[in-house]
């Protein structure tokens, strides 16, 4: 406890009392003055400023958001000190703004096109009455606020505006505040474009998307995200990878003006390494992959092995035997398919794959499974004007000549005996692996009398047969018609030779010789030592029969 009297202790009290006093008064900053404020803190309502003096001033956190404007503490603003609240905290402005006090007062600020403060005093129909030292209305579309509950919470607000009708002898008095919010708003958007330089990692939030692309806030201004740069790999929309809301990091590509209106481009997968920088050694020559057909196109279809990194099949790669016209005839977008890698060039960065290289090729071994004079079964997938291709395995097709396809008449068309989709039976006549050609005849697979007369014959019958010429020591035989066989001959005679030479074969006559040879008269033992020549009617002995290549061998009996 002090020592001193208790009236000498009252005394210093009061002094004390006296002398802050008398600082505050002395330190006591002037209205209207402008004053640097240095922000040291900012709460969920308020933004709190030293403006020099023991005190610190505030402002409401709201004129920054109304401006899209961030603030953050160590940043300053010239302010001006309108009062005190009830926390003893100084009330300040952003700017020197002054309550009319009288109507010369307010005739001057609406000439002028100057900042008035004044106060919401209530709700009315169609907008709000505002105090500025007379009674003054603002329209709701002027207020700034996007509802009535946001009306509601301006009462009793101190707020900035601008009088834009004056009637002094009505007494009429309109006020528009949104109109500084958007001059301070664009004013903060210039600030900010200026503050922004290509090259810049920034983080901002997405505001809308679209089809091409998604806007994102940068702090006030707009930036477009095109589709193509938000990922490495394909993206059809950019709702599939982003959402409204969604805070992202960003990397400015360019800053400019277009159509007279300022554009911001960012990217995000420029701030991802690029994968083609890892390719090399990972993709090789020869081998298989896996990946999905990401887009089709006239020439090829593209296929994404992994995000950002895509490869091309070329049209001619898609298949070894169809001539493809269309590329979604054979694959299409969102197939997953395998290919082999033909080339990578990672400087172009490109890959070229083969589909039809991943299927094998089925004409490697075709000699093998299907040798010629074999047959066949398959359907007919293409009709032109001079033959039928009839698919013999998968990827593997044979060509019927219009000439093949009947022994029975001559066909005009291919489409007067044969349809797309008809299943056929056919004999392979020949295989060229190098042209990829394999011909195919139907009527080779028909029995004729050739194929009769070698199924009811053995080696060693005895027949009977015309001799149609003679050739050296070989003969040819007529055993019916449209059969034909060789005859070897040990011997011939000059004279027979030259007979063979003038002799003519009486066809006509020929069906009686040989019906009358068949139905059991024997040769005279004259005919049996006569040489053989052109016309004669003889007895044979069958030596050989090869029913595959069709072929009858004989000797004279």
């Amino acid at each position: 406890m002090s020592d001193l009297p208790s009236s000498e202790q009252n005394t210093d009290e009061v002094s004390f009392g006296d002398l802050l006093s008398q600082f505050e008064r002395a330190h006591k900053p002037e209205a209207n003055k402008q004053l640097q404020g240095t922000v040291i803190a900012v709460s969920a309502d308020t933004v709190f400023l030293d403006i020099g003096y023991k005190t610190e001033g505030v402002l409401p956190l709201s004129i920054f958001q109304n401006a899209a404007q961030e603030v953050k503490p160590g940043d300053r603003f010239l302010v001006s000190v309108k009062g005190r609240n009830e926390e003893g905290y100084y009330e300040l402005s952003r700017s020197r703004v002054e309550r009319p006090a009288d109507w010369p007062a307010l005739e001057r600020a609406f000439n002028e096109k100057s900042t008035i403060l004044g106060t919401v005093s209530a709700v009315v129909k169609g907008g709000l009455t505002v105090d500025v030292g007379v009674r003054a209305f603002m329209a709701a579309s002027r207020s700034g606020a996007r509802d009535a509950s946001e009306m509601e919470k301006l009462v009793g607000q101190e707020i900035r505006c601008r009088i834009t009708k004056l009637d002094i002898t009505e007494e009429d008095v309109v006020v528009d505040r949104r109109a500084l919010a958007e001059e301070e708003a664009n004013a903060a958007r210039e600030r900010r474009y200026s503050e922004i330089s290509e090259g810049d990692v920034l983080r901002g939030t997405v505001r809308s998307l679209a089809d091409y692309g998604a806007f994102i806030d940068l702090g006030g201004v707009d930036a477009l995200l095109h589709v193509g740069e938000i990922s490495w790999s394909r993206v059809e929309k950019p709702s599939e990878a982003l959402s409204v809301g969604q805070e992202i990091e960003v990397k400015v590509l360019k800053v400019g003006e277009e159509g007279g209106k300022r554009r911001i481009a960012v990217s995000m997968k420029q701030l991802q390494p690029h994968p083609w920088d890892s390719v090399a050694g990972r993709y090789n020559v020869g081998e298989r992959v896996r990946g999905r057909v990401s887009r089709v196109t006239d020439f090829g279809a593209f296929v994404e092995l992994e995000p950002g990194i895509e490869g091309l099949i070329h049209i001619s790669e898609l298949s070894w035997t169809r001539k493809v016209k269309r590329v979604t005839d054979v694959v299409k977008t969102g197939d997953t398919v395998d290919a082999i890698i033909l080339a990578v060039n990672v400087a172009e960065r490109r890959i070229s794959l083969g589909l039809k290289q991943a299927l094998g090729d089925p004409w490697a071994d075709i000699s093998k499974k299907f040798p010629a004079g074999s047959a066949i079964e398959g359907p007919i997938i293409s009709i032109t004007n001079f033959g039928a291709f009839v698919q013999i395995t998968e990827g593997v097709e044979g060509m019927i000549h219009v000439s093949e396809i009947s022994t029975e008449k001559r066909i005009a068309h291919p489409r007067d005996v044969l349809k797309v989709g008809q299943v056929v039976q056919a004999q392979i006549l020949a295989i060229d692996t190098e042209k990829r050609n394999i011909r195919l005849s139907m009527k080779q697979l028909v029995p004729t009398g050739l194929d009769e007369y070698l199924a009811e014959h053995k080696p060693g019958d005895i027949v009977s047969g015309r001799i149609m010429d003679v050739s050296g020591s070989n003969a040819r035989v007529e055993l019916g018609e449209g059969i034909q066989a060789k005859c070897k001959i040990s011997s011939i005679s000059e004279s027979s030779l030259q007979e063979q030479k003038t002799a003519k074969a009486d066809v006509s006559s020929l069906s009686s010789m040989l019906q009358a040879r068949w139905k059991g008269e024997t040769q005279s033992e004259n005919k049996k030592t006569e040489p053989a020549a052109a016309g004669q009617v003889r007895s044979f002995r069958i030596t050989r029969l090869d029913p595959d290549n069709k072929k009858i061998e004989l000797e004279l009996k």
